[in-house]
């Protein structure tokens, strides 16, 4: 039996099948004047969707990358401490993680800065914006330091010691020799996580923020045109993702070459 064609070179008769959805909902919104009403209302939660995405995404990394590191250090109590975050992380739905972040530590944190004597502040002064971003930063940090941590260890331990036998620092090790050939490891699953941040940014909703979805929510609960409304929430989340994951493909295979 001859071996299936690889994904790479298959016809993407999906896209052409997504391409054509996307263009009777654009007929839609172009010709409905119930569409286009949606879409001008929803269409000021994108910014707000982007921002929590992209901004929770770049704190992850850093913080998934520090733990990544701790993991895989000669220190048994860095070892053990980054081992607890990822396990105890991994194990709280996302939801439940927003909603102890929003209403539970966010208020804690406010109380131990007025006891410290500092200005005081106030709960409702801490942006549920910023709480969302905190908590997915705090659950997708778990999972990148998986991703991490696979990816330096993928490095070969012999040009390591190569290169700590040549009299490189740590961080010179780490930034001439281990990152650039993790990097090439890594960049899939990264790349695939920031497709799901994106989905999973619409949990904000639960919250107050207002982004696609809670718009959405508000717009169908005033106009009660349900149907029209998801489906321009729908359009929204697959154009940004497919989008998305058409740039990295295109990306990885640019690295392969």
């Amino acid at each position: 039996m001859a071996p299936a064609p690889s994904g790479d070179r298959d016809f993407p008769w999906w896209l052409v099948a997504v391409a054509g959805l996307g263009v009777w909902m654009f007929f839609q919104i172009a010709t409905d004047d119930a569409y286009d009403g949606v879409l001008g209302t929803l269409a000021k939660g994108i910014r707000i969707t982007v921002f929590v995405a992209v901004v929770s995404y770049v704190m992850a990394c850093g913080l998934g990358l520090l733990l990544a590191v701790m993991a895989l250090s000669r220190s048994k109590v860095l070892r053990q401490i980054a081992r607890f975050y990822v396990e105890v992380m991994r194990g709280i739905p996302i939801i439940v993680l927003l909603l102890y972040v929003a209403f539970v530590l966010a208020p804690a944190l406010v109380s131990g800065w007025n006891a410290l004597g500092l200005p005081e502040a106030r709960t409702r002064d801490f942006s549920l914006l910023w709480r969302a971003i905190i908590a997915l930063t705090l659950a997708y940090a778990s999972f990148l330091a998986e991703v991490f941590r696979a990816g330096l260890q993928s490095v070969d331990e012999g040009q390591i010691e190569a290169a700590e036998a040549l009299g490189l620092s740590g961080w010179q090790r780490f930034r001439h020799i281990v990152w650039p050939q993790a990097l090439r490891t890594i960049l899939p699953p990264l790349g695939n996580d920031f497709v799901a941040m994106v989905k999973d940014s619409s949990l904000v909703s639960v919250v107050g923020v207002a982004d696609v979805t809670q718009l959405g929510k508000i717009t169908a609960a005033g106009n009660f045109r349900y149907f029209e409304t998801y489906n321009v929430v729908a359009l929204i989340y697959l154009t940004m993702t497919i989008g998305l994951s058409i740039l990295l493909r295109r990306f990885e295979r640019g690295l392969r070459r």
